[in-house]
């Protein structure tokens, strides 16, 4: 497709056969086109949430710039390539974890063109061992650049869940992202109205970054709106920590919020 070619439905969908990521039985990416919304954060928290209502689950962390996961996980080791082929996830709190982040440096900078993104993507989607997931949570880059399109056209998707910051510059943002992902016939769960609010220590509410902008989006494009999380120290300490909030603490007003959050996609998946 050339820069000033038009994207269009059709010229997405074609010639693009979607396939499961194997051992797995359905995928959900948590995806925002803004960066620095806590996409990340919410992503490990989630995953835990799922294992939390008995599910086996696996995060893939398919942010290839500026991967996460091993420290919000705190993995400090490589995945095993007892084949020369495929390579084994890890197990951290009873959840199978993949990222490029294992393979490098922390502070080793990723140098790549997109064809080395897709190809990264591509390994961790085809030739990493899988064990019997129920569901596979992926960490989406920022963006709507090529690993988006490398997941909504070549690896079958079963839904995506954006989040954002309520304030009009992440919105914006959202807004192309639901577009990318309705063009690419890519279901769009629902939004997560995040950093929604602070609470202070009397008890009232400042709307910092805005107030109601995620779920009047929501309205206007007919998606789900999922929820609000506030601003919370503790979920910002637990993720520095390598402990997410909902692993550490369940029973947290925050861990609470994100576990009700979970169970209404559980409700979308036990249909199927």
């Amino acid at each position: 497709m050339g820069v000033n070619e038009p994207f269009t439905q059709q010229k997405a969908q074609k010639n693009f056969i979607k396939k499961p990521i194997v051992g797995t039985k359905f995928t959900i990416a948590i995806s925002s086109a803004k960066g620095g919304v806590g996409k990340s954060t919410f992503a490990m928290n989630f995953a835990l949430a799922l294992k939390s209502l008995g599910y086996k689950v696996g995060i893939l962390d398919a942010d290839i710039y500026g991967p996460s996961l091993p420290k919000m996980m705190s993995i400090n080791e490589k995945p095993k390539n007892e084949d020369g082929k495929n390579l084994t996830p890890i197990d951290q709190y009873g959840v199978q974890c993949m990222s490029i982040g294992f393979l490098v440096d922390e502070e080793t900078p990723m140098i790549w063109r997109g064809p080395m993104v897709t190809s990264a993507i591509k390994t961790f989607t085809e030739k990493v061992l899988w064990n019997n997931l129920d569901f596979i949570v992926v960490d989406m880059p920022p963006g709507t650049g090529d690993a988006q399109l490398t997941f909504a056209q070549q690896i079958k998707v079963d839904g995506v869940i954006i989040i954002s910051t309520p304030q009009e510059i992440a919105l914006l943002d959202v807004k192309r992202g639901i577009k990318m992902f309705d063009k690419l016939k890519v279901p769009i769960l629902g939004l997560v109205d995040n950093m929604s609010f602070f609470q202070s220590d009397d008890g009232k509410n400042y709307s910092i970054f805005g107030e109601g902008g995620v779920e009047k989006v929501a309205k206007e494009y007919k998606k789900e709106f999922l929820g609000k999380i506030p601003i919370n120290i503790d979920l910002r300490i637990t993720s520095d920590e390598g402990k997410p909030l909902v692993q550490k603490d369940p029973n947290h007003e925050i861990s609470k919020i994100i576990i009700k959050i979970t169970k209404k996609i559980e409700k979308l998946f036990l249909k199927k």
